[in-house]
């Protein structure tokens, strides 16, 4: 409920303003908004109903021109730098009251939702939208009230999104004519300048990630999480690429979400309503259930057809690799619903490690959970950018390091609270190369990656024997069922012992380096977490 005066007074002038638009259209249901974006000319029906559309010059969100209000609210919690860039209150309501001057005379859909799929832990929203799709991506991403929930609902956090509306810079603080902006104080959040959908979910990831932990001391987490018959709870951490999406979809175990998580007291619950999956190569024979998912109510963003077809070319990357696709959970068969699990047994950090060093799976003390962490690793390799000709290491903290308004050093020891409270077990995955780096090794099989995943969840790890990497410390299972013993040490894999040493010494240093920006603020059961050699 809105309970002081400031987001109160927002909420009216914006109500006001939408007051003044030529068309209100509320909470449509997603036939109606497809109908609406056709007629519109905001996308076309791909062969299997899913409505395609480009989100125009942005394919990504802009984390540059993300801002957070710098007020009393956020001065002394908000981690400030590079990541999180600071506005004044003065330039937010100039630039706000100018978007709501844009308002008249246009046409907008208005969705009530929910993010938190925990009763009490969960953020009441509504969107303002100038595109039918954008609404259609907010019913499909965010959860969806009950008809009589709709009844005096009573919105605690806006998103005011009009991609047609651009700044200007000069007056307005902003860097670009594009814009994100975080009122924490105002409950709300502004975005102009780009018509990418992501922006809208990740603006309210990023809110929950500062009220949550400050609020109410639950761990807020950029990871998927499934359930397995026995009501077990696993959770899984990854940038991009990676799998985590890939590897929560399991057949075999409930999903409860695949981006945003909330670990309260009593356990873990989805912060979403839906799946915002990449799609790049997608096939139905590696990704059957997010294939399946792409039917009549869905949203592919930014892929091309076949050419004299409404087919969808998943390799085609001429516009972009980040392809997606946005659709409700329960487009998901084995879908949990409500999205609430226990708490966690075992959690997964995984990284697509190009280097090919890491071990495809190895068990982390809870310092060595809080180093890893902090760190937030994978590794991009050639060809995915323009100039990169070898792998590069990639570091994001706590996995998500762009939504995170708190310093990461606060949502790790609460991660180590956890573990230490409730026993729970992380697992570090290797999703990435073996037997050399990129160009020289090969990627590990999915198969054997389910199969680690498998017996770790299943307690087929719990009494094999383990040996300590050299150089990371971690510990290293000797064997594992259904993957050959020699898969489980990358060194062995390698043709020559001695250029893996050189490889494992050179990625330690990546991983000295970049923890170099948190050792000061970082305790010694963290700072004792990282590479022993």
């Amino acid at each position: 409920m809105i309970s002081d005066a400031a987001p109160r007074l927002a909420f009216e002038e914006l109500t006001a303003a939408t007051n003044r638009a030529a068309e209100q259209f509320i909470n449509l249901t997603p036939a109606e908004l497809i109908e609406h974006a056709l007629r519109n000319g905001e996308g076309q029906l791909t062969g299997t109903g899913a409505l395609a559309v480009d989100t125009g010059q942005f394919t990504g969100r802009s984390p540059k021109d993300r801002y957070i209000v710098r007020d009393e609210t956020t001065e002394n919690d908000v981690w400030w730098g590079d990541i999180n860039h600071g506005i004044s209150p003065e330039q937010f309501d100039r630039l706000y009251h100018k978007m709501l001057a844009t308002l008249d005379g246009k046409r907008l859909y208005i969705r009530d939702a929910y993010a938190g799929a925990h009763p009490a832990y969960r953020l009441s929203l509504r969107v303002i939208n100038t595109l039918a799709w954008h609404n259609l991506f907010c019913f499909n991403m965010f959860l969806r009230p009950l008809p009589e929930q709709l009844n005096g609902f009573s919105p605690e956090f806006t998103i005011l999104c009009l991609p047609e509306f651009k700044a200007n810079p000069a007056e307005d603080g902003t860097r670009s004519e594009n814009f994100a902006i975080l009122n924490l104080s105002r409950n709300l959040i502004l975005i102009g300048g780009t018509a990418y959908s992501g922006e809208m979910k990740k603006g309210i990831f990023s809110v929950l990630n500062f009220k949550l932990p400050v609020e109410r001391h639950t761990l807020s987490m950029h990871a998927s999480a499934n359930m397995g018959a026995a009501g077990d709870t696993a959770v899984f951490f990854g940038l991009s690429g990676t799998g985590k999406t890939t590897l929560s979809a399991d057949p075999n175990r409930r999903l409860i979400g695949d981006d945003e998580h909330g670990w309260a007291p009593e356990g873990v619950f989805n912060f979403e309503g839906g799946c915002y999956a990449k799609v790049i190569d997608l096939s139905a024979e590696k990704e059957p259930q997010i294939y399946k998912a792409i039917q009549f109510g869905a949203i592919v963003e930014n892929t091309k057809f076949h050419p004299g077809t409404r087919t969808v070319n998943y390799a085609d990357t001429s516009k972009t690799e980040n392809t997606r696709v946005s659709y409700p959970i329960y487009f998901i068969d084995n879908a949990l619903e409500p999205s609430v699990g226990g708490v966690p047994q075992h959690i997964f950090f995984l990284a697509a490690d190009a280097f090919g060093v890491l071990p495809p799976i190895s068990r982390l003390t809870p310092g060595q959970a809080m180093y890893h962490f902090i760190s937030g690793y994978t590794a991009k390799v050639a060809g995915t950018e323009v100039g990169i000709t070898e792998p590069k290491a990639t570091f994001s903290a706590c996995f998500g390091e762009a939504f995170l308004p708190l310093h990461p050093t606060r949502y790790a020891e609460m991660l180590g609270e956890k573990m230490h409270e409730h026993q729970t077990s992380v697992w570090l995955i290797n999703t990435g190369w073996t037997g050399g780096s990129y160009g020289e090794g090969e990627r590990i099989r999915l198969k054997y990656t389910r199969a680690m995943i498998t017996a770790a969840l299943t307690g087929q790890l719990d009494a094999v024997a383990y040996e300590n990497h050299p150089v990371f410390g971690i510990a290293v299972p000797k064997t594992c069922p259904e993957v050959p013993d020699e898969v489980l040490n990358p060194r062995s894999t390698w043709a020559d012992p001695a250029a893996y040493d050189a490889k494992a010494a050179y990625l330690a240093g990546l991983f000295r380096r970049n923890f170099a920006d948190f050792e000061d603020v970082a305790n010694d059961e963290i700072r004792a977490g990282g590479p022993v050699t």
